[in-house]
């Protein structure tokens, strides 16, 4: 498989990743909260946003490198010399 098609991979799985994390958040601070025993998984309501924000930057990120490193081209571009 080729690196291309791996980073396309990746790209695609971020991006429905983050899609989820956004629709987790809540605009009234909420979160988990309307989901029952998903929030038991955490300590608190705080900590389980908390949780949701770091995981939606680290996703953002990924997302947004990607999408530059696989529409510059610079992949598929050929070896220079």
């Amino acid at each position: 498989m080729a690196l291309t098609t791996i980073l396309q991979v990746i790209w695609v799985t971020s991006a429905v990743g983050l899609t989820v994390m956004v629709l987790l958040h809540s605009p009234k601070g909420d979160g988990l909260g309307s989901l029952g025993g998903q929030a038991q998984l955490f300590t608190s309501t705080k900590s389980a946003e908390t949780t949701l924000n770091r995981v939606t930057w680290t996703l953002t990120v990924l997302f947004m490198g990607l999408t530059v490193i696989l529409s510059a081209g610079w992949l598929d571009a050929p070896p220079a010399g």
